[in-house]
């Protein structure tokens, strides 16, 4: 496509770097599994998020971010690549059944994909590294076995990050952690404090030259733990609120329709609490003025399945749906002197979209052709053409959603469900919600997205799920 083959060259166009003298340091937070509204600047009243709320009066709120993926392992490839999923063929989580040992009793059989990051792929940290910048690596990686970990991929310093998709060795969220990359702790460590406090650590040693910060949080992902005060606290608040949980359905799963969960309440305040502490370091050490800090989250909130700990209305759905409640996510961006305070966009931003951006910001440019587009602009209160985003999620999620994939266009997405063909049209301005199927009486533009969406899985190599015999 010209819009691949160009891609670098608009990159640089964008912007020239905002700030001058010395590069910034970058901070990247990335929560696993939550939600859209799970953050009090994006609407939540009952999980309690001071931090970040800070980081959303300070910094720019996005309210169209989205992951290029509804579950982790992919959307974690997209940022360290700037490359969709499908391109990379690294479309589910890593560890997920391939085909030939699926067994479940579904309508087709998921695509294959690649379970590792490609070394021959430069990644950000790769990127950054090449321009002088010290590397860190905090908490969960998830994309590869070993000899594809953090240290492999461009990280100086690698502190729990391995293969696993979530803290499943040990006490879990608590020391003993049992982590491979991670020395534990004084028992009843908790783990988002512990690595806040190596970030911490890394920051003091490294800030007399720039650095990336990559805080990457096994929170919020089961197995659902909290620290006895914090659930103590949250159960208290429900029956103080008198709330009580509400379910709807969603194809056969139930889908929880309010936020009630204390423990999950208490995982959200904790990841909270270690943005909190990273951010007061940075103010500590005279180097917030010269830090842009981002924060997203991988995938939707878990809302059914696995506990179903959480609800992300009004979007529909969950962690492993195409629908918006599984890809938009809560993302945020504080650069000061760049970013004015308390600003809102609107724009439509993807995943892929943070490593041109972070570069674009350093100075620097991708090592190659990549799908992202640095929204560098859109920080510095301008606007910016970003055209369509894809997703392709060619498997069967184990929360439920089927495999399929999506296009959005300014206000208009369109699915397409592999198992039939069948197509929704949905204007997400109007019907956040995704409730209004416009298919029947829009024909020209469900042509036209759906032209879009299939000539840029021909482009990308997209893997398809293929019919059982």
């Amino acid at each position: 496509m010209k819009r691949w083959i160009g891609m670098v060259a608009a990159m640089a166009a964008a912007g020239a770097v905002a700030t001058a003298g010395a590069s910034p340091n970058v901070v990247f937070f990335l929560v696993d599994d939550l939600g859209w509204t799970d953050l009090g600047c994006f609407g939540s009243s009952f999980y309690e998020t001071p931090n970040c709320d800070r980081l959303a009066r300070e910094g720019m709120r996005f309210t169209s971010g989205y992951a290029a993926c509804p579950v982790c392992s992919p959307t974690r490839a997209s940022i360290m690549t700037g490359k969709y999923p499908a391109r990379l063929a690294t479309t589910d989580y890593f560890g997920a059944a391939q085909p030939d040992a699926w067994k479940r009793p579904t309508k087709l059989l998921p695509a294959s994909y690649l379970d590792r990051l490609p070394l021959e792929e430069t990644t950000l940290a790769e990127s950054l590294k090449a321009g002088g910048y010290a590397t860190f690596f905090a908490g969960k990686w998830h994309l590869g076995p070993e000899g594809f970990w953090p240290e492999d991929q461009g990280f100086d310093v690698n502190k729990g990050g391995c293969d696993r998709g979530g803290p499943y060795g040990g006490k879990k969220y608590f020391s003993p952690y049992g982590n491979p990359r991670l020395e534990d702790g004084p028992e009843g460590e908790h783990l988002p404090d512990r690595l806040a406090r190596e970030t911490v650590r890394f920051i003091e040693a490294r800030r007399g030259g720039p650095f990336l910060a990559y805080l990457s949080f096994y929170s919020v992902h089961t197995p659902l733990m909290a620290r006895p005060d914090l659930v103590a606290k949250y159960k208290e608040k429900k029956a103080r609120l008198g709330l009580e949980a509400k379910w709807g359905r969603e194809r056969e799963r139930e889908v929880r329709l309010v936020q009630e969960h204390a423990i999950y309440a208490g995982m959200v305040e904790a990841m909270d609490q270690a943005v909190g502490t990273v951010l007061d370091a940075l103010d500590r050490l005279g180097l917030a003025t010269n830090t842009a800090v981002f924060f997203m989250s991988d995938n939707g909130g878990l809302s059914t399945s696995e506990g179903h700990p959480t609800s992300n209305l009004p979007l529909r759905a969950g962690k492993g749906w195409l629908y918006e409640g599984g890809i938009r996510e809560p993302m945020l961006v504080r650069w000061p002197g760049v970013v004015k305070p308390g600003a809102t966009c609107a724009q439509a931003v993807s995943s892929v979209d943070f490593l041109p951006t972070i570069l674009d910001l350093a100075g620097r440019k991708p090592a190659g052709p990549v799908d992202g587009m640095s929204f560098l602009p859109l920080l510095k209160g301008g606007t910016l053409d970003r055209g369509a985003i894809y997703w392709h999620y060619p498997h069967y999620g184990n929360q439920g959603g089927a495999p399929g994939g999506a296009v959005r266009l300014g206000d208009w997405k369109l699915i397409e469900w592999y198992e039939d063909g069948t197509l929704e049209l949905f204007n997400l301005a109007d019907d956040p919600g995704e409730r209004n199927n416009l298919v029947s009486g829009n024909p020209a533009k469900v042509r036209e997205l759906h032209d879009l969406l299939k000539a840029w899985r021909v482009e990308t190599k997209a893997r398809m799920p293929t019919r059982r015999e």
